[in-house]
């Protein structure tokens, strides 16, 4: 083991020198981030004006000002968690695993739904917790393009004021990416093989991907969205280092898919946290590919690193079942057996149960997530793309009564059942 550590151990000059590279005054990569920060006011007028838009009464005040149509849906949703209209935890464990039942609240599971492409869909889904006695995700994926959504009544207003009511965190995800024609020579299916390299955020993307993340942060309070390129991970790190508190999940899209891999993403992680040990990498999603085992080897690594209560392995239960795996797939039973030993997991709720999504004249289809809403609307699958929504939220309850009834908490809206 000795000549283990004389071979493997990083010397001191090895990190000097990205060190040096870091701080060189020529590296275009890091000046140019660092205008991008000075010209927005610094770290800290970037907080302060996030944390201003991220108030739940400039957010409803912002939507009362546009006249949206969804202020009263909001004003509807408060006074049901004010009411205490949703089942509380404590029910809902002794209707689903019996009246005193101790569970195991360290390795609590974070239920995870995705995507959340429309505002209305909150409410729906609202009505029918209430109604069935189910619980509310404590954790939201969204996948809508950005500008889209800005621009319909204030969904994006209306969704981060939504979080807030419920107690639960979310996600954005951001219009530069690699299917935004970044790539000029990457089209359709026909050129789908060029893909197979990452579709990336080539050459000078990067940059405009912190522009766009640090608009949104800053004019909505935006502080969490997806990640789906190494270079924007490292931007992502680099940003949070500098003092700007956002943060950010790795997405399935990453293929990051055995131990060695998660030990490079967490090693980044580590080296470019704050002296305070914090990191802006949140949330871990691991490729569709890993077993409990990789999970278990990954786990001993974000323990090594200390990121177990930093970093959370989001990890998909279910998927939609069209245009992304071999149906059927479903790791509930996995997941029961995984949360018994390790902690800080969600349970991502990407599709319905295949057995329901079988039966659906329109099953989840993962390319439905890049359909504008005008076309949505104009070959009538708003209805359908609903119901899609729907069966995920009946299978993440599925998934909480089945991890419950295997002795071990999950975590929901925190404002909705408590």
């Amino acid at each position: 083991m000795s000549n283990l550590e004389k071979l493997l151990t990083i010397g001191q000059d090895k990190l000097d020198a990205v060190n040096q590279v870091l701080t060189d005054p020529d590296n275009v990569m890091i000046s140019n981030l660092a205008a991008l920060v000075e010209k927005l006011g610094g770290a800290q007028a970037i907080n302060a004006k996030a944390s201003r838009a991220r108030q739940l009464e400039n957010l409803l005040a912002r939507l009362k000002e546009i006249g949206s149509p969804y202020l009263a849906d909001l004003d509807w949703l408060r006074k049901q968690t004010q009411a205490e209209a949703f089942i509380k935890m404590d029910d809902f464990i002794q209707r689903e695993a019996g009246a005193g039942r101790a569970l195991n609240q360290i390795n609590a599971v974070t239920l995870e739904i995705s995507a959340l492409q429309y505002f209305p869909w909150i409410i729906s889904q609202a009505k029918q917790a209430i109604a069935n006695g189910d619980l509310m995700p404590g954790r939201f994926i969204r996948v809508r393009n950005m500008v889209e959504q800005e621009a319909d009544n204030g969904d994006t207003l209306a969704v981060a004021a939504a979080m807030q009511i419920l107690g639960a965190s979310y996600v954005e995800t951001l219009d530069t990416k690699g299917t935004d024609g970044s790539n000029i020579h990457l089209g359709g299916p026909e050129t789908i093989t060029g893909y197979f390299g990452g579709i990336g955020q080539p050459n000078d993307h990067p940059l405009k991907w912190a522009e766009e993340f640090l608009n949104y942060y800053m004019n909505y309070g935006v502080r969490q969205v997806l990640n789906i390129n190494p270079g924007t991970v490292m931007m992502g790190y680099l940003m949070h280092k500098m003092g700007i508190d956002i943060e950010f999940k790795i997405s399935v899209f990453m293929g990051n898919d055995n131990p060695l891999s998660v030990f490079w993403t967490l090693m980044a992680a580590r080296l470019f946290s704050r002296e305070d040990g914090s990191t802006s990498l949140i949330g871990f999603n691991l490729a569709n590919s890993v077993n409990n085992e990789t999970i278990r080897q990954a786990n001993q690594i974000r323990v090594a690193f200390g990121l177990t209560d930093q970093v959370r392995f989001e990890h998909h239960i279910t998927e939609t079942y069209k245009s992304i795996v071999i149906q059927p797939y479903n790791r509930r039973a996995e997941l029961v057996e995984l949360a018994q030993t390790i902690p800080n997991i969600s349970a991502k709720h990407e599709g319905g149960d295949p057995e329901v999504e079988q039966t659906r004249e329109h099953p989840s289809d993962i390319l439905d997530y890049f359909m504008p809403k005008a076309d949505v609307e104009s070959q009538g699958l708003m209805e359908a793309m609903l119901t899609n929504y729907l069966d995920k939220h009946e299978a993440l309850n599925r998934t909480a009564s089945a991890v419950v009834k295997g002795g071990v908490a999950v975590i929901p809206a925190s404002n909705c059942h408590d």
